[in-house]
């Protein structure tokens, strides 16, 4: 499609055939973070492996995304959003040949680095062109388009696991790797015939491009981020060593960032930008507390209370229904700042359920708490995405698009640790309940921070 043809679409600048391609590749990452689950029993049982060796195939995936996200906003700066977008989806279709046919497990290491890597492209170029388009058209804010975003990532939370179990159980863990490749090969016919080409950009050097892109700056980011993330994973026992090591890594970054002709991460412009510093602390603490709900709670029913994981997933479907049903009410009306203190309200109400929890709770009551946790992921969801959308910069959509799902990712890694702290060896009530106070906490500080902070919008726009 040319500018023209788009621009002639007039009143409907973000029909199925523009907006088809970017929802579907945004939904693929965290569709191959779920669905793996599925597998790893039998992956291991093939190569002779054992749970600790192929929870790697999980691990691999969240460290290269939470590098890869922001870094792919940067290089859509550079080169395109376009352009990066279709670039990752070759990478996914090389991913899901190389799992499909990999005579080791090594090979599917090297598949889920190049998924992560692959679909990181997705998000923040989808968001770049998303603002692009509304800023051409002179449409605002568009609250319909984020919220159709929202909605996608709450699907994502129902198909990821079945879509898995059916995968494996009919046509084995293969088709874990190689379900990407129809996927990848439909995403990349609807970019090109339905999202319009970047505008020509000058050429530049290879050197000039390497000093564009901030080479340094991209690998000191890593290592913070990969240091990071590996002391949140190990909290059961602490690798104090490993903190020091990402404080140390991320102050040289922050040092060499500040004197970057083209910083990977402005951050001289995130440190002035307050209300776009606590969009990332919400999201790291909705993160947190929706993973650790999701996790902990699936994990207590069936030890704690003794459910099947048929039931379990009876009971844990409340949870994407309400999601998507309040996200689509909140982005037609384009709430903000309302759904956000809903949201901690919400995620508080969960945990006090979850207090109340025993094995002899009734279903109603677990339903009710699924019920709950939905309103947090609906609210808070979409009414994140939003204030991230509003308060960054058009030039830098895509690197603080990115910037968010890294965040997000702390909060899924941080979740696990957290699960395992007080759980430990079984899921028992008081874990459950422990795990409650915790979570209230973190409600309580999403509402607090809302209610404190005079800068997040009432509406989109």
């Amino acid at each position: 499609m040319t500018t023209a043809a788009a621009t002639s679409a007039g009143a409907q600048p973000f029909g199925v055939r523009y907006l088809g391609p970017l929802l579907l590749g945004s939904t693929l990452n965290p569709i191959n973070s779920s669905m793996i689950a599925t597998g790893l029993i039998a992956i291991g049982g093939e190569f002779r492996l054992g749970p600790g060796q192929t929870a790697s195939l999980i691990s691999v995936l969240y460290l290269f995304s939470s590098v890869m996200q922001p870094t792919m906003g940067k290089l859509a700066t550079l080169f395109g959003p376009r352009r990066v977008f279709l670039s990752g989806t070759l990478i996914l279709l090389v991913a899901g040949v190389i799992g499909a046919l990999a005579p080791s497990f090594g090979f599917l290491l090297v598949s889920r680095a190049l998924i992560g890597i692959g679909t990181s492209a997705a998000y923040p170029t989808a968001m770049a062109l998303v603002r692009a388009r509304a800023d051409a058209h002179g449409v605002g804010v568009p609250s319909r388009v984020l919220g159709a975003f929202s909605i996608a990532a709450q699907v994502t939370i129902v198909v990821g696991l079945p879509l898995g179990g059916i995968l494996v159980s009919t046509l084995g863990w293969r088709a874990l790797f190689s379900v990407n490749i129809p996927l990848a090969l439909v995403t990349l016919a609807a970019t090109l015939t339905g999202v319009e080409r970047d505008p020509a950009r000058p050429r530049a050097s290879w050197r000039g491009l390497a000093k564009a892109l901030d080479l340094p700056g991209v690998a000191l980011f890593a290592g913070a981020v990969v240091a990071l993330l590996t002391f949140l994973a190990r909290l059961d026992n602490p690798p104090w060593w490993v903190a020091i090591a990402a404080l140390a890594v991320s102050f040289v970054f922050v040092w060499r960032e500040q004197r970057a002709a083209s910083p990977v991460i402005d951050v001289r412009a995130l440190a002035s930008n307050g209300p776009l510093q606590r969009t990332y602390s919400r999201q790291l603490l909705v993160g947190l507390g929706m993973y650790a709900c999701m996790y902990g709670m699936s994990q207590w029913m069936e030890q704690g209370r003794g459910l099947d994981p048929a039931a379990v997933g009876a009971i844990m479907v409340p949870l994407s229904l309400v999601s998507v049903v309040v996200a689509r009410l909140v982005s037609l009306r384009g709430w903000v700042r309302v759904p956000l203190i809903l949201a901690g309200v919400a995620l508080v109400g969960t945990a006090l359920v979850m207090a109340a929890a025993d094995a002899g709770t009734p279903l109603a009551l677990l339903l009710v708490m699924t019920s709950l946790l939905g309103l947090t992921n609906g609210f808070a969801g979409f009414a994140n995405q939003t204030a991230l959308y509003v308060q960054s910069p058009a030039d830098g959509i895509a690197v603080a698009a990115g910037l968010y799902r890294t965040f997000a990712y702390m909060g899924a890694i941080f979740s696990s640790s957290l699960i395992g702290l007080v759980f430990g060896g079984r899921a028992t009530d008081s874990g459950f309940h422990a795990l409650a106070w915790v979570l209230a906490g973190i409600g309580g500080a999403v509402l607090i921070m809302t209610l404190a902070d005079r800068r997040i919008p009432r509406i989109a726009g």
